[in-house]
């Protein structure tokens, strides 16, 4: 295949194209030949093909997205490509094509052949036509696992690198506060370790590729008052710096990350846009951040619109650069002629442009996008005819075996088993009662941010593109043997009740029931999860409860299947199920994966990575609640969660024991050296999760109860036992005192060694010594388990 190339490798080449050359030196000859508009045009980016009728992905698009005059923005170059996959489907191999084409013409339009950079959504697999899809991220969250999420990441970014994307807008690191906010699906957890070290390890894989990575949402969006989603955030400074922070500094201090996307929300009446202090003084200035932020979509427009701190959309681009704003996406509004105007008349002051400018040169010059020779056609292209588009359709394959078997594994480690009463693994049953809206929908395993619930769901006509498996074809695939019935009883949110009846006379006819229950997603209302699917009660939607109790009534075994975005409330199940199975939204392989579990196939080992609440109104409520948090006789209100963070059972059971600490006494700037001994005491393989919690009794603050600073997987064999040895650093004991200063005060402390939050299996106590101890983002962050 042949292409046009943005620049001839000449010995007359200018400097910017010398990829020997200092990559400093380059970007400053760059910029310091070109004007204000070529200047001003790396900036934003363009999306081609949005629609502005209302059938939106994004935010207000219908009221934000305007026609764009390509021939008229090109002469003076372009920053970005807004999602050239992601917008509606496409063959990869086709797609990968007018990629190519799209970069030529823009490289060949402008002085000095820069082409775009492509961004895409990655927050569960590569969002696009015929790509595997993962599970979401609240799903990571359940594996403890980063390695894994590590390796699926990879993944990810190889097959977007493939077809010519350069930047991926992943992972969320929302730690959620309210589980009645639609986008819990997206997050990883509740939890700001684990947050962080999964979504760290994600960014590490991702970026191992050469995709940038992007973290979201910076910050405190999932902190919005009542879980309504692109909502004001009440917060205090404390709560930013313990809980919604540390992903944040974790992933761009160990992960390197490459972008950074604003929140929507506004914190205290402050616009994260518009907030100086947040994305230059602490991102920046503190933490040593040197990537590009992006905006949200349209988020620079919102402050005009939706925060009302700008009159017009120069002041919105104005506000935005000087907080530290680099790029407006996902399309120009703020940063084209208003911007370029508010230059000329001296309302912005230029040096912005320039300082924005060097970043967004930088990045690109890290991704060879300056150096001469640079080609658009991706590799997997090479050789084949660009006039031939129908030999070309199906040459890219996005959704490959090794895909799905890495999606496969991912789904089966986040399965959480909440309850058992020995019903499971089932035991060869004659006749299995598939009952609920989830048995038979293929499109149940899959969160808003996947490309058929995201995109597809605005092509009717066209199919998924990958193969999605039911529940009732896992079972089916499963139980060969078995008399397999399946009645949807009732819809996920429709109400309806007439189904019931016929549900219960499967039930009764059935040695074992599965109830397929939980969420459909969606954007923007149009789901009960996602997006702008926020819910006033976590109760099940419509009438799935109605339909679990009257299952529940007939006496036969009920195994309730939970494929969810959020944790539910689930009434008298918590008691009555024979089992409970929680899986959050587990991606194309996920009903193979569960099936795996309600067999034996696979020892179930995911823990959950958020509370199941009690009651559906005990909102809003984590496990991170200090002591007035908890339940008292003062208040009504039993706060106390069915199943607290890091529940989570197995086929078989292990014992915890013998444990020592080298020296309970440590100076604050040293560590605690701890051993204890796990083994499998059961019949058959699996794996425990080992929770490291810390208690800190007295502090100048107040404090959770306890927090997870530590965790690790340990498989075994029946009858196997392993000696872990953990390294404490005094680091992981800091917290933000009364004057903001993140400190570490001498004191007792009680290191908690547990199978889930609520589960302690032993329990150290340790006293810090000295004085009190500064510490910063460079501080240690990890527990170290040896085995």
């Amino acid at each position: 295949m042949t292409a046009n190339v943005a620049v001839e490798t000449t010995p007359e080449a200018p400097l910017w194209n010398d990829p020997t050359q200092d990559l400093a030196v380059r970007v400053s000859a760059l910029m310091d030949a070109m004007t204000l508009d070529e200047k001003i045009a790396q900036l934003y980016g363009v999306w081609v093909g949005a629609s502005d009728e209302g059938g939106e992905v994004a935010p207000h698009q219908h009221d934000m997205e305007e026609a764009v005059d390509l021939d008229a923005l090109l002469p003076a170059g372009l920053g970005q490509l807004t999602r050239p996959f992601g917008t509606a489907p496409v063959d990869p191999a086709l797609g990968a094509l007018s990629l190519a084409r799209t970069q030529s013409r823009i490289a060949a339009a402008n002085r000095f052949g820069i082409p775009a950079l492509a961004h895409e959504e990655c927050l569960a697999g590569f969002a696009t036509w015929g790509a595997t899809a993962y599970p979401v991220p609240l799903s990571w969250g359940a594996t403890f696992d980063p390695d894994l999420i590590r390796r699926m990441a990879a993944a990810i970014g190889r097959d977007m690198r493939s077809v010519g994307v350069h930047q991926g807008l992943a992972p969320v690191l929302d730690v959620v506060r309210d589980a009645r906010w639609g986008r819990v699906e997206e997050t990883i957890g509740e939890d700001p370790y684990l947050v962080g070290s999964i979504g760290t390890a994600y960014v590490q894989g991702l970026q191992s590729t050469g995709v940038v990575a992007t973290l979201k949402h910076f910050a405190g969006y999932s902190a919005s008052r009542a879980g309504r989603n692109l909502a004001p955030v009440g917060m205090g400074p404390r709560e930013r710096a313990d809980i919604i922070l540390p992903p944040f500094e974790m992933a761009v201090r160990e992960g390197g990350a490459g972008s950074v996307m604003h929140a929507y929300t506004d914190t205290d009446g402050m616009p994260s846009a518009a907030d100086e202090d947040l994305l230059t003084g602490l991102l920046r200035d503190t933490w040593g951040f040197d990537g590009t932020v992006v905006a949200d979509y349209f988020g620079i427009a919102f402050l005009k619109t939706l925060h009302g701190i700008a009159g017009d959309w120069a002041q919105a681009a104005g506000a935005a650069l000087r907080a530290g704003v680099d790029v407006e996406l996902p399309t120009v509004k703020t940063f084209g002629t208003p911007l370029t105007d508010a230059v000329k008349e001296g309302r912005v002051p230029e040096s912005l442009i320039d300082r924005a400018l060097r970043r967004v040169l930088t990045q690109k010059a890290r991704l060879g996008l300056l150096d001469a020779g640079w080609n658009p056609v991706p590799a997997t292209l090479a050789g084949a005819d660009p006039d031939d588009p129908d030999a070309l359709r199906g040459t890219i394959d996005l959704d490959s075996p090794a895909n799905r078997e890495l999606a496969r594994t991912v789904a089966e480690e986040a399965v959480v088993l909440l309850t058992n009463d020995g019903t499971l693994p089932l035991d060869r049953p004659r006749r299995i009662a598939l009952v609920g809206p989830n048995g038979a929908e293929a499109t149940a395993v899959l969160g808003c941010y996947s490309f058929p619930q995201h995109v597809g769901v605005h092509h009717p006509q066209t199919p998924p593109g990958i193969d999605l498996p039911t529940l009732h074809d896992a079972l089916r695939g499963e139980f060969p043997d078995a008399e397999l019935t399946v009645v949807r009883g009732t819809g996920v949110d429709d109400g309806d009740l007439a189904g019931i009846t016929e549900a219960v006379r499967a039930a009764r006819e059935a040695d074992v029931v599965i109830a397929a229950l939980g969420d459909r997603a969606g954007l923007f209302g149009r789901g009960t999860s996602g997006e702008g699917c926020d819910t006033e009660s976590l109760g099940l939607p419509g009438a799935q409860q109605q339909l679990l109790d009257a299952l529940l009534d007939t006496g036969r075994p009920v195994v309730a299947v939970l494929l969810a975005g959020r944790p539910y409330a689930l009434g008298r199940a918590v008691d009555k199920a024979a089992a409970i199975v929680q899986s959050f939204f587990p991606g194309a392989e996920g009903t193979t994966a569960i099936a795996g579990v309600l067999s034996g196939r696979t020892d179930p080992s995911g823990r959950l990575p958020i509370s199941v609440p009690r009651g559906s109104g005990a909102q809003p409520a984590t496990y991170l609640g200090a002591r007035l948090a908890q339940a008292s006789d003062v208040s009504n209100i039993d706060p106390t969660a069915a199943f607290s963070f890091g529940h989570g059972l197995s086929y078989t059971s292990f014992h915890w024991g013998e444990l020592t600490v080298d020296e309970p006494e440590a100076d604050t700037g040293g560590e605690f050296h701890l051993a204890f001994t796990v083994r499998n005491t059961g019949e058959r393989h699996g794996t425990e999760v080992v929770q490291l919690y810390l208690h800190d009794p007295v502090a100048a603050v107040v404090q959770p109860v306890q927090r997870l600073v530590g965790y690790t997987r340990v498989p075994l064999d029946p009858g196997e036992a392993r000696r872990l040895r953990v390294t404490v650093p005094a680091d992981l004991a800091s917290f933000a005192g009364r004057d903001g200063r993140r400190v570490v005060e001498p004191g007792e402390l009680q290191l908690r060694l547990a199978a889930s939050s609520a589960d302690v299996r032993l329990t150290a106590a340790v006293t810090l010594t000295g004085p009190e101890r500064t510490v910063d983002h460079t501080r240690r962050f990890h527990a170290r388990f040896d085995v």
